[in-house]
């Protein structure tokens, strides 16, 4: 499974994973809702499951994904600025460009 998390979205996190009180979490990407061909994509630092993959990116930081979920494979992590604050996941390799 593969996972891409942008440089901003990077900058954010890791400001939140490098607090004491998580030093034991990882951040998961979780389906929040899915239909039809594609899901809406959420985050949450939780601890590993035996269900969890755990994927290293290039930005060194570990993202669990569930085990056999084709829909989280290739998801891509980003922080936008504009027009709204906040991240944005979508899966470009599932076709999923953004929330409708």
């Amino acid at each position: 499974m593969q996972c891409k998390i942008t440089r901003n979205a990077a900058k954010v996190l890791r400001l939140e994973l490098d607090k004491p009180e998580n030093a034991d979490l990882k951040l998961r990407v979780l389906i929040t809702h899915s239909h039809g061909d594609h899901a809406h994509y959420g985050l949450d630092l939780t601890k590993p499951t035996e269900n969890d993959e755990i994927v290293s990116t290039d930005k060194d930081i570990d993202v669990l994904l569930a085990k056999g979920e084709e829909l989280l494979d290739g998801v891509k992590i980003d922080y936008l600025y504009f027009p709204q604050e906040g991240f944005v996941i979508t899966n470009p390799s599932k076709g999923n460009h953004g929330d409708h």
